[in-house]
C-alpha cells in the first residue's frame, strides 16, 4: 500500500520526475557516502542522465536537481529563493560543499553529463552517480531511476515500499478491491485511505498533514496570481521567453465580478494556469500526482471551494484521501510517469484523481466516484508528452487548464448517473498502460515529436 503522501509531496518545479527525483538521488547518494565514513575522501563526484532524463535534462532543470541534492537540499524543505542563491554560486565558484560539509571541486557542464540516446532497461528516467578520490580512483557508483511524482528507486529495489508500522487495515491493488471495502464497511472511499493511514499516523497528523498540502496549494495559486510576488510579472525561465497569464487573468475576473455564466470556467482556468506557471518558473507546488500536472487537483478543489454550494473546509480532507486513493491505483498498477506512459500518465491521471474527489465531496457514492475517475481517464487516452524546448510550457499549462475543466465535467456527468457504468476503472488503467506501451518513445517527454518538432521555439 501506498500513502497519501506519496501521492501529494512538497517539491520544487519543473518537473517531479525530473527535478526532484534527480534531486532526491543525489541526495541519497551523497548520505550514503557519509554512512560509508567515505565523505571526506570524495575529490569529484560525476553524474551522467540517461534516456528521457537527458533529453530534456536542461529545460528540466534535472541539472539542478542534482546540484541541490548533492548540497544536502530536500524538495519539500528548500526554498526557491534558497535554492537559485545555491545554485549560482556553484555556477561561479565551480565548486560545492558535499551535504554542506565537505568541499570539492564542481563544474555543471562538466560533472553532469547527458546521454539521451542511452536508455537504461529499468526505466526511461535513470541516472549513474559515481564519488573518485584525488587520485581517480572510484569510491561508489549508483545507478538510480526517477519513476514518477518524485519517487526514486535504486537498480535492484522495488518501488512503492509501504510506509513503516502495522499493515493497512484495508489493502487494495485495484478499485474492485477498493469499493468491496467501502461496501464491507458502508462508509466512503476516504474513510478506507484515512483508516489505513492511520496504520502508520495519529489521525490527527493525517488531517494536519492533509491541511499542509492544501495550504502549500493555496500559496502557490496567489503567487501564481502575483499576490505578493513580483516575480509573477516576469517572463517564464527558457527560451520561449513565455509571458505568464494567470496574474492578468486573476485582475480581469476580479474586476468584471460573477456575472458571466461561465465566470467559474474562467476561474478554474486560472487557478489551474497559476500553479503551473509557477512550477515552471521553479517554485514551490505539491506533486498531484506529478509536478508538470500540478495544477489539476488544486485547481478543482478551488472550484469546490469557490462555487459548490455547501461546501465546507472539512471537505478538504475527503476530496484530497479520494483523490490519492486513485492515484495510488495509478502508481502501483501502470505509472504516473509521463517518460514511461506519456502525458496520459500525468495530466490523465491527475483529471480521473481530481474528478473522483469531487464527485466524492458533493455526496457521490462510491460507484458514482469510480465512474467519475473511469471517465476522466478515459478520454485521456493515449495523451502525448512533448514539450516544447524540453519546457514545462508550452502545452503543459494550458493543458492542465483543460484537464481541470474536463474533470468537473467528468464529475458532473457520473453524478447524473446511478453510478452504473460498462467500463471499469480497473479496465481503463490497464488500457492506459497497454497505450503507453504502443506508444512510440518519441512522444514521452524527450521533446523528440509532435508540438517539440513542429513549434518555433524562438
Amino acid at each position: 500500500m501506498l500513502s497519501v503522501f506519496d501521492i501529494f509531496r512538497v517539491g520544487l518545479g519543473p518537473s517531479s520526475s525530473h527535478t526532484v527525483g534527480p534531486m532526491r538521488a543525489a541526495l541519497r547518494f551523497a548520505q550514503a557516502l557519509q554512512s560509508a565514513a567515505q565523505l571526506g575522501q570524495v575529490a569529484r563526484v560525476e553524474a551522467v542522465l540517461y534516456g528521457s532524463l537527458g533529453a530534456t535534462g536542461r529545460g528540466h532543470a534535472s541539472d539542478h536537481g542534482v546540484v541541490l541534492g548533492l548540497l544536502g537540499e530536500e524538495p519539500h524543505s528548500v526554498l526557491p529563493h534558497a535554492a537559485q542563491a545555491l545554485l549560482d554560486a556553484v555556477q561561479r565558484d565551480r565548486q560545492l560543499l558535499l551535504l554542506g560539509r565537505h568541499r570539492i571541486g564542481f563544474d555543471p557542464a562538466r560533472d553532469i553529463q547527458l546521454q539521451p540516446d542511452q536508455s537504461q532497461p529499468e526505466h526511461p528516467n535513470a541516472l549513474r552517480l559515481r564519488a573518485f578520490d584525488a587520485a581517480g580512483a572510484e569510491l561508489a557508483q549508483a545507478h538510480y531511476f526517477s519513476v514518477g511524482g518524485g519517487s526514486i528507486v535504486a537498480r535492484g529495489e522495488s518501488a512503492g515500499a509501504q510506509p513503516a508500522g502495522a499493515p493497512a487495515p484495508f489493502p487494495f491493488g485495484s478499485c474492485a478491491e477498493l469499493i468491496a471495502h467501502t461496501a464491507a464497511q458502508r462508509c466512503s472511499v476516504a474513510r478506507i485511505v484515512l483508516a489505513n493511514e492511520c496504520a502508520w499516523r495519529t489521525e490527527d497528523g493525517v488531517r494536519q498533514g492533509l491541511l499542509q498540502v492544501w495550504q502549500v496549494m493555496q500559496d502557490c495559486v496567489q503567487r501564481g496570481f502575483g499576490v505578493g510576488n513580483p516575480q509573477a510579472e516576469r517572463p517564464l525561465p527558457g527560451a520561449l521567453r513565455m509571458r505568464r497569464r494567470a496574474p492578468a487573468l486573476y485582475r480581469s475576473l476580479r474586476a468584471r465580478g460573477d456575472a458571466d455564466p461561465l465566470a467559474a470556467m474562467d476561474w478554474v482556468n486560472a487557478f489551474a494556469m497559476a500553479v503551473n506557471e509557477e512550477n515552471a518558473a521553479g517554485g514551490r507546488v505539491v506533486t498531484a500526482p506529478t509536478n508538470g500536472a500540478a495544477g489539476i487537483v488544486p485547481a478543482v478543489l478551488h472550484y469546490y471551494m469557490a462555487f459548490v454550494p455547501g461546501a465546507h473546509a472539512g471537505g478538504v480532507a475527503d476530496f484530497l484521501l479520494t483523490a490519492a486513493a486513485i492515484g495510488m491505483l495509478y502508481k502501483a498498477n501502470a505509472s504516473i510517469s509521463g517518460a514511461e506512459v506519456g502525458c496520459q500518465g500525468e495530466v490523465g491521471v491527475a483529471c480521473s484523481m481530481a474528478a473522483a474527489a469531487l464527485a466524492a465531496v458533493q455526496g457521490g457514492t462510491p460507484q458514482q466516484v469510480e465512474n467519475a475517475a473511469e471517465i476522466g481517464m478515459e478520454h485521456n487516452l493515449g495523451l502525448t508528452c512533448d514539450p516544447v524546448g524540453g519546457l514545462v510550457q508550452i502545452p503543459c499549462v494550458e493543458r492542465n487548464a483543460m484537464g481541470a475543466v474536463k474533470a468537473i465535467n467528468a464529475a458532473r456527468m457520473a453524478l447524473l448517473g446511478d453510478g452504473t457504468h460498462h467500463v471499469s476503472l480497473d479496465a481503463v488503467i490497464r488500457t492506459m498502460l497497454q497505450t503507453g506501451a504502443d506508444m512510440k518513445s518519441t512522444y514521452k517527454e524527450t521533446s523528440l515529436a509532435g508540438l517539440a518538432v513542429n513549434v518555433v521555439e524562438c
